[in-house]
C-alpha cells in the first residue's frame, strides 16, 4: 500500500461548498493542511501566504480574468502543481486541460477514487488523468 501524502499543503477552490467540505474530509486523513475557498480573491491570498504544494480547483471556478482554472493558475504561479475537478469528460474538456499544462485531471464523480493516486502522482513528477471506469 502507497504511504500517505501527509506534510503536504493543499488548496481546494470550488464555489459549491458542499464539494469543499466532503473533498476536504477525503484529504485531511492524508495531507497536513487542507485550505478551502469559494472565491477568486480568497484563492489569491491562499495561494501567496500559504505556498501550497498542491491546488485542487474546480474546472468552472470563476476568474476575473476570463481564464479557465488552469489556465489562471498557470498563468500566475507557473510551478504551483494543479489538479483539475471536472463533471465533464468531454474531449474538450481535456483538451483545455492539457494546453493549460496542468498536471492533472479528476472527475467529480471519480474523486472518492482518484483523487489521492492523482496527488501522489502530480508530487513525484507525473500527471494524471482520471479515466471513465
Amino acid at each position: 500500500m502507497d504511504a500517505p501524502v501527509k506534510k503536504i499543503r493543499i488548496i481546494l477552490a470550488d464555489k459549491h461548498v458542499n464539494v469543499l467540505g466532503a473533498i476536504r474530509n477525503l484529504l485531511e486523513t492524508e495531507a497536513e493542511t487542507v485550505l478551502m475557498v469559494a472565491d477568486e480573491t480568497s484563492l489569491w491570498h491562499a495561494l501567496e501566504n500559504s505556498k501550497p504544494d498542491v491546488v485542487v480547483v474546480d474546472l468552472s471556478f470563476p476568474f476575473s480574468s476570463g481564464n479557465n482554472a488552469g489556465r489562471a493558475l498557470k498563468n500566475r504561479y507557473p510551478s504551483t502543481k494543479v489538479i483539475i475537478l471536472s463533471l465533464h469528460d468531454e474531449k474538450t474538456v481535456l483538451d483545455a486541460v492539457t494546453a493549460a499544462e496542468v498536471e492533472g485531471f479528476v472527475l467529480k464523480r471519480r474523486a472518492v477514487i482518484d483523487l489521492i493516486p492523482a496527488i501522489r502522482e502530480i508530487l513525484q513528477g507525473r500527471r494524471f488523468i482520471s479515466r471513465e471506469g
